[in-house]
This record gives C-alpha cells, structure tokens and sequence, in this order.
C-alpha cells in the first residue's frame, strides 16, 4: 500500500484523459460538421482537400467567366438580328426601287426609308455612342472592344479573352467583328455584271468588290434611281450573306461555350465530391464515437473516484 505515488488513479487518470480528448474532438467535429478543424487533425488530407478546394473555387469562378461570355455573345447576336431585319428591308426597298412603273417622287420616298435603315445600323456599331454594347464594351468596332481613353476609338487590336478554365493559360478568344461605317478593308463579297452583242454574245464583264462601309454609307450606296437600285440589290444580297456568316460564328461560339461551361460545372461536381470525402464528417460515424468516448469518460470519472480512495486504507493500518 503506498501513499506517496497513487499509481492506480494515475493509471486512471490517463485514460480519462485520453478518452476526454477525443470526446472533445468528435464535439468539434458534429458541431463544425467538418472532420479536418485544424492541421493535427489529418496534416495530408488538409493539403489535398486545401488543393481540391482552390480548383473548385476556381472552376466555379471560371464557369461565371462563361456564362458572362454567352451573355455576351447573345447580345451581339440579337443586334446582329436587328441589323439582318434592317438589311433584308433595304433589299425589299432596292427591289422596289428597281421599277420602271414607279415615279422619282416614289424613289425619293422610298431612298428616305433606305437611309434611315443605313442611319440606324451606324448607331448601332459605329462612334463612341455606338449602341452595340455590352458592360460598357464595344461589340462592333473591333479589337477588344475597350473604349481608348482619349478620342473616338477602341483600345487593342486582338479580340476580347477570357479564362475558362480553373488553370493558367485555359483561355477563349473569340473572333473580332468590326461593322463600323469606316471600315472599307472587310469585304463582304463580289458580283460580276455582264454585257451582250446583238447576237447573245458576251462582250464583256465587269466584277465589282463590295466592302462592309459602302452598305451603310449613304454616299456609296443609294437606290435614288433605277440604276442605282438595281445595283443595290445585288450588294445588300452579299451584305445579308456577311451578316449571316458572322452570326454563325457567333452562335458556334456560343454553343461552345454552352459545352464548356457543362464541362465545368461536371469538374466542380466531381472535384467538390472528392474534397467533401476528405473534409466532411461523416455524422453517424462520429456520432458512435462520441457516445464511445462519453460513457468511457462517465466510467473514467468514477473509476478515478475509486481510485483515490485506495489510499485511505493506509490510516486504518497506521491507526
């Protein structure tokens, strides 16, 4: 019998101590819903779950770049609508033009018609007070479409990127489209007009190149007469195909993107699963070891009661 060193109730008071220790863990565990609170709880799966985590954050931040993009590109297609209505109008008009039974007066009313169709789609894409916007971005003057912070033009020469993907370099570019009322470079297509001999025979042929401006300038392009008219007809006919082919693009862009942006949100799905597995508590589990750890503690509580008292048994003996 020993009075100076209790071993028994240090015994004791070890595992209480223990058994403690984890009840307090699995407390913070149900309580936070998270199996990892801190490093010492798993040191590897912090670092893979830390990892894990900053690449679904980023694919969710990525899939917004995506989705701001399609918003994007459905507003460059619906005024590319409207500017495919007002061409397809100007055609309508040309073709009317193109009648001999019709007096000037009718062509003068019907050239007014045509230039305020020309009028409407330069408000549309060219200036500073372009219409075409979207978040303040020019969508049809080229380039990234950043307005420059002095005079009337457009910042950069490339068009506008953005990241779609959680890792550097996963980017998209699209394709630039310039449908201002100075641009002469881009052409929209070419016709050949013919000339005949008394007999049918060709006597010769003339190819006209048509450039984007001469479509909605009025200078280039008019249908005040007949002649003027029936050229007209065959150049807003190319117009509208040019029209037509910068929407497809617009519209495999966007389809694109659609793909894309499922691809992330199936990424993130998976990566936010794998991350979960990790960090997440497991309720029912912890909740066993909780009860585990709370009845060995009640039992170390009275043990290490039992355990204290051996010693008492020293002063009957003394007495």
């Amino acid at each position: 019998m020993q009075v100076f060193n209790n071993a028994p109730a240090f015994s004791v008071w070890k595992h209480y101590s223990f058994n403690v220790s984890n009840m307090r863990k699995s407390m913070a565990k149900l309580a936070s819903g998270l199996r990892i609170n801190q490093a010492a709880d798993d040191p590897a799966g912090l670092a893979i779950s830390e990892r894990l985590r900053a690449q679904y954050r980023n694919t969710a931040a990525a899939s917004m770049n995506v989705e701001n993009k399609i918003s994007y590109l459905q507003t460059a297609d619906g005024w590319l609508q409207k500017i495919h209505d007002m061409l397809g109008r100007m055609a309508e008009l040309a073709v009317m033009a193109n009648d001999g039974t019709k007096s000037q007066v009718d062509r003068v009313n019907l050239q007014m018609e045509f230039q305020q169709m020309q009028y409407e789609i330069q408000r549309i894409t060219s200036g500073a007070t372009a219409a075409g916007k979207y978040n303040g971005l020019y969508l049809f003057r080229g380039g990234n479409g950043v307005p420059t912070m002095t005079g009337d033009g457009v910042a950069g020469t490339s068009a506008p990127y953005l990241q779609v993907g959680p890792d550097s370099n996963q980017i998209f570019q699209e394709t630039a489209v310039n449908l201002t009322a100075t641009n002469f470079l881009d052409v929209v297509g070419s016709y050949s007009t013919y000339s005949y001999g008394s007999n049918m025979s060709l006597a010769g042929s003339t190819l006209t190149v048509v450039r984007w401006a001469s479509l909605i300038c009025e200078r280039h392009l008019s249908i005040a007469t007949q002649s003027l008219a029936q050229a007209a007809v065959d150049k807003l006919n190319l117009g509208i195909d040019y029209i037509s082919g910068i929407r497809a693009v617009i519209g495999a862009e966007q389809n694109r993107m659609a793909q894309t942006l499922g691809g992330l949100r199936n990424y993130e799905d998976n990566v936010r699963a794998s991350e979960s597995r990790i960090r997440d508590v497991d309720v029912a589990r912890e909740t066993t070891e909780f009860s585990k750890y709370q009845i060995l503690t009640q039992i170390g509580t009275a043990m290490l009661a039992q355990a204290n008292a051996l010693p008492g048994g020293v002063v009957q003996l003394v007495g």
